[in-house]
């Protein structure tokens, strides 16, 4: 008898412990890797959220961030994710392409979140791409509207005949914009000609002949374009030629206008993603890409009065 009681006391005892602990946050501890493609102002926003929102569903206490930056480079990348992989993080968020594609090939057991990543098809090779990855994958889209983008040079240069589309070759998702944006624009009679970058070290020479050679350049979501954007604006400003930019934080460093989201908020709902992966409260395979539903139009003052251009109303200065 003295024996049973023995045991149930111990029994009782551990669970109390046990429910003393999980009532204290100490639930399970999540580890989650991010690898970021480059140090940007847009990226930096969306690992912000990412993270914020993390913290605010499970607790600052359950989650810890192994945070990886590949300074640009696409083979760093690869090192990183490989990383990642023998950590056997619980979780890895991509942000933007090169750092998905990476980290896509290295695993196909850990889940996979994506953020500003523009077309999910395109960046995977995914053919009839229906919405949903499938597998270990899924995240966010940071898409905005493209035919808005165009419409937005055609009413603020309605003279243009000629559009420059200044990109780098190397980001699939770029060439995908570029696509979308040349189609569009030659229907309403307008000429676009391609001015593709394969890197940092030629982005001056191509800007030139696109800025000598064309009444708009448009400059699509592009992260090596993101990180060059200051180099765009010194050559653009000087020959007076108006860029119109896929999201802000390029419009920033050299544009005009943008129709653009908030990346802290894409980040966010990607970490609202991992939360319930994590959690168990959704399967990875059955999530579909998801998108932001709020887009506004921006432009930068400082730029626009350079180059003597007025502002309609219904655009909000970068910065307010």
């Amino acid at each position: 008898m003295k024996k049973i009681l023995s045991v149930v006391l111990a029994a009782a005892l551990i669970l109390t412990l046990c429910l003393s602990f999980a009532s204290c946050g100490g639930g399970k501890k999540y580890t989650v890797g991010i690898l970021q493609l480059a140090p940007h102002v847009a990226l930096d926003a969306a690992t912000e959220g990412f993270k914020q929102a993390l913290i605010d569903k499970l607790g600052a206490d359950n989650v810890s961030f192994d945070y990886q930056n590949a300074a640009g480079d696409p083979n760093t990348c690869a090192t990183i994710a490989s990383n990642f992989v023998s950590k056997n993080v619980d979780l890895i968020m991509a942000n933007a392409t090169s750092a998905l594609q990476a980290v896509a090939n290295a695993t196909t057991d850990i889940p996979i979140l994506g953020t500003s990543i523009t077309e999910y098809g395109v960046a995977l090779g995914i053919k009839n791409f229906n919405g949903t990855v499938g597998g270990n994958v899924s995240g966010t889209s940071d898409l905005a509207p493209l035919t808005e983008q165009a419409d937005m040079i055609l009413s603020l240069f309605p003279d243009a005949k000629k559009v420059g589309l200044l990109y780098c070759s190397a980001e699939a998702n770029s060439e995908y914009q570029v696509k979308v944006i040349e189609e569009y624009l030659a229907t309403k009679g307008v000429t676009c000609t391609r001015y593709p970058f394969s890197d940092t070290n030629d982005v001056s020479a191509v800007t030139e002949r696109a800025a000598n050679e064309s009444d708009v350049i448009y400059v699509p979501t592009d992260n090596t374009a993101a990180t060059c954007a200051n180099t765009i604006g010194s050559v653009v400003i000087r020959t007076k030629t108006p860029v119109i930019a896929g999201e802000e934080g390029i419009c920033a460093g050299c544009g005009v206008a943008t129709l653009s989201i908030s990346y802290y908020d894409l980040g966010y709902k990607t970490g609202l993603m991992a939360a319930d992966i994590l959690t168990g409260a959704k399967n990875i395979s059955e999530m579909p890409v998801q998108y932001v539903d709020t887009f506004t139009k921006k432009y930068n003052a400082e730029i626009a009065n350079e180059l003597g251009i007025t502002i309609p109303e219904g655009y909000v200065a970068i910065g307010n």
